[in-house]
């Protein structure tokens, strides 16, 4: 194996459409540093596809005929050494986004996205910096608060957390990267990112997507 083939990011789509699929792998498979490893049809075929292929990433769809993608994502996600998940959804007519998100997806992707934002947002989670920048995910985010009413959990939950970590889901919630947060806060990246690896001990969750959803949740921002 060369170290530009040991260096590529694995991609595994999960769609039950073949022409979604089709394209997606064509596209990918043009992207510098990007290799699509594998394919599935519906979301109870995910575990034997990320066995068989060991990707770094999957795209997931969410409206699956069996097993839809939010399960599949949570499934995943509890797995040792999961991979990254994206959900892909066509927003305006599937409402299980934020579902995703809080399965365990680092971030969502429009099936329409432009080429160079898919790549991008591959390259970004693959990377650990899950998409929570676009306008699109802080709608979301903030109908979460409005709608779920879980402020008061939410709170309870982050109570447990020392100022210093605090201050980092902050960071965390309003999209700063780590170091960014390590400026901010006068500390190394090291250390934040030892910060980070406590709060999701702490808080039970998986990535820092989960992070930024319950610090909205609590109205932290």
């Amino acid at each position: 194996m060369t170290d530009e083939t040991a260096q590529r990011i694995r991609v595994l789509l999960v769609d039950d459409d073949a022409l979604v699929r089709a394209g997606l792998t064509m596209m990918l498979d043009g992207a510098h540093g990007i290799e699509v490893v594998g394919e599935a049809a519906d979301g109870a075929e995910v575990p034997a596809a990320v066995d068989a292929h060991a990707p770094d990433v999957v795209l997931m769809d969410l409206r699956m005929p069996r097993t839809d993608g939010i399960t599949a994502t949570r499934r995943l996600r509890a797995r040792p050494r999961a991979p990254e998940v994206i959900v892909l959804t066509t927003f305006d007519a599937d409402e299980n986004v934020l579902g995703g998100l809080r399965a365990g997806a680092s971030g969502f992707l429009l099936k329409d996205s432009p080429p160079a934002q898919i790549v991008d947002a591959i390259r970004r989670v693959a990377a650990g910096d899950p998409i929570l920048s676009p306008v699109i995910t802080r709608r979301l985010m903030d109908r979460a608060v409005a709608e779920s009413g879980t402020k008061d959990k939410a709170r309870a939950v982050l109570a447990g957390l020392t100022p210093r970590e605090h201050e980092v889901v902050l960071g965390i919630a309003q999209g700063e990267t780590n170091a960014e947060i390590a400026a901010r806060l006068y500390m190394s990246v090291a250390t934040v990112k030892a910060h980070i690896t406590h709060i999701l001990t702490k808080l039970g969750a998986t990535n820092r997507t989960q992070i930024a959803l319950l610090a909205h949740d609590a109205g932290l921002v």
